[in-house]
């Protein structure tokens, strides 16, 4: 891959990262009740579900799923109907400030986080299609192509690892304090639940 088509795919590929969705609030929650470094798992589940829509796309498998109705809408709902679902249990979720609770959430299993993370970006059949009309402009027809995938799913995992544990679940930081009371976390319960469920409706309607 030429560099300036490299350079150009990186800069889009920050743009993308930067723009808040389900991922970022995800990564933001996953921060603020299980501590910064342990994020990364969920992060890690995303990136797993961003490598699965770009070789859908490489199959040419995303085209047949775009062209479905069915298909699109029975992806698109049930991932809208994930998304409701965390946020209704993190709206829902009771204030505990004792220090057994504070473990428990800072102790979740890695592959729980990483599982979660996994579905919140796989279940986004506009991630497949936004692929479709990404990838192409990047992929010139007289190279190898399976190189050039691999080039473009190590930049968006690369930047998208980056931008999601160093910008947004570094940014959850600043709002454990007020985790530490039982005010703080019903507010923060409540924001978090309803930027999540605010994101499923879109993906629903929209």
């Amino acid at each position: 891959m030429p560099f300036s088509i490299w350079a150009a795919l990186l800069g889009a590929c920050l743009l993308i990262s930067f723009t808040p969705g389900a991922g970022a609030i995800n990564t933001m929650s996953n921060s603020l009740n299980a501590g910064f470094r342990r994020a990364i798992w969920g992060v890690l589940g995303q990136q797993a579900a961003l490598v699965v829509h770009l070789a859908i796309v490489a199959a040419g498998l995303g085209v047949l799923v775009s062209s479905s109705p069915i298909a699109f809408n029975v992806i698109r709902y049930l991932g809208a109907a994930y998304l409701m679902y965390l946020g209704i249990r993190q709206f829902l979720r009771r204030p505990d400030v004792t220090q057994e609770a504070a473990q428990a959430l800072e102790n979740e299993p890695a592959f729980s986080m990483f599982q979660r993370g996994l579905w919140v970006n796989l279940l986004n059949p506009k991630a497949i299609v936004f692929f479709l009309a990404f990838i192409p402009g990047f992929v010139r027809p007289e190279l190898p192509l399976w190189s050039q995938y691999a080039v473009i799913g190590a930049t968006i995992v690369g930047v998208d690892i980056v931008v999601m544990w160093f910008f947004f679940a570094l940014a959850a930081k600043s709002f454990q304090r007020f985790t530490r009371d039982e005010r703080g976390q019903r507010v923060l319960n409540r924001i978090f639940g309803a930027l999540f469920v605010g994101v499923g409706v879109l993906l629903a309607v929209v």
